[in-house]
């Protein structure tokens, strides 16, 4: 069934992968990639607002995003633990090193503008967090060899990452005033001393447009507003790059053992956004579930089909269950990823 916010899905993701598959956008891919060839994950939050790309000024593709609530992983879910393991073999087998942002979030100003999925409890989700990341190193190695895993921070009310030393050492970047690569190499040397000349210089950029953003933030004097929940979409599935805008969809990937809770969270968040007028009321919301793919021959698309399918029955039935005041405003979408593209194809 057609509608204004699915008519905005289909048209975001066809303008999307046009821009990510042109020859311009993929050279400089490319070219960024062989500057800087650390492959970089973020364990993060279904939160819309943390949209790392946007707030590090990084091309889409480079950061490759893991999403549950509160950040909440665990390396010995199955589905995740091999997601993980097979990324950092695609590293290796390409001769790169892997960083592994994991992070946490809260704001600055305001304790319900912070991460519901710890009850806005943030030394809990710090806690959990830094847990995460020794999950990590229990599993890769504490020499950081290969996989360097980071405690990350996220001020949602400026943007600011905020991160951890190995030693405990605080660097908070939205205190920083300074663009200059070098100080920003020194500080990062002081907090993983360990860490290879490579993996630190790909640090540089995402560091720089983190920098860059928050002073944009300020100059720009962005009401408190938009740094409240107002998302209109629930997203479950895997790629989703393209959906990337601020403050626009809660994403959950679909990897711990319970996903009825982060869905129903989610869908009380979209509720709460719609019962407060923090988004228009005649568009409703979108359920959209996805399914990826690379190889277009073969099993592996109709398998994403079928997990696409699968996704969409089970979250329509949690919400269903457990949020019912929200069906009359759920409008859903399920279809594929293309990976190569970016190309979402709705389900028939």
């Amino acid at each position: 069934m057609s509608s204004a916010i699915i008519d905005f899905l289909i048209q975001r993701n066809k303008e999307q992968s046009a821009i990510f598959s042109s020859s311009d956008v993929t050279l400089a891919r490319r070219q960024y990639r062989e500057i800087h060839p650390t492959e970089i994950a973020a364990l993060k939050c279904m939160d819309g607002r943390l949209n790392l790309p946007f707030i590090t000024h990084t091309p889409v593709g480079i950061i490759q995003p893991f999403r549950n609530i509160g950040g909440q992983f665990d390396l010995g879910w199955p589905f995740f633990g091999e997601l993980i393991n097979d990324w950092v073999h695609y590293a290796i087998s390409r001769g790169r090193n892997c960083v592994i942002l994991v992070t946490y979030h809260w704001s600055a100003g305001e304790k319900h503008r912070g991460c519901k999925g710890f009850n806005y409890d943030t030394n809990a989700a710090r806690a959990y967090t830094e847990k995460l990341r020794n999950q990590v190193e229990t599993v890769f190695g504490t020499a950081h060899a290969v996989v360097y895993p980071i405690l990350v921070g996220i001020e949602t009310d400026s943007d600011a990452l905020v991160l951890h030393g190995v030693k405990g050492q605080v660097w908070d970047v939205g205190k920083e005033q300074v663009l200059d690569d070098e100080h920003v190499r020194v500080r990062l040397q002081q907090l993983y001393p360990d860490m290879r000349w490579g993996m630190l210089n790909d640090l540089l950029p995402l560091l720089r447009g983190n920098l860059e953003h928050i002073a944009q933030i300020r100059e720009s004097k962005r009401p408190v507003a938009e740094a409240e929940h107002k998302e209109q979409i629930l997203a479950i599935g895997r790629g989703f790059d393209w959906l990337h805008l601020p403050n626009k969809a809660l994403i959950i990937g679909p990897y711990s053992y319970n996903l009825g809770q982060p869905l129903a969270t989610a869908a009380k968040i979209l509720l709460d956004n719609l019962t407060a007028g923090r988004i228009p009321k005649n568009e409703g919301v979108a359920l959209l579930t996805s399914g990826a793919y690379r190889d277009e021959a073969g099993p592996e698309k109709y398998l994403a089909m079928e997990k696409a399918k699968s996704l969409s029955d089970f979250a329509q039935e949690t919400i269903r269950v457990e949020v019912p005041d929200l069906m009359p405003h759920l409008h859903v979408l399920a279809g594929v990823v293309n990976l190569n593209t970016r190309f979402f194809t709705p389900l028939a």
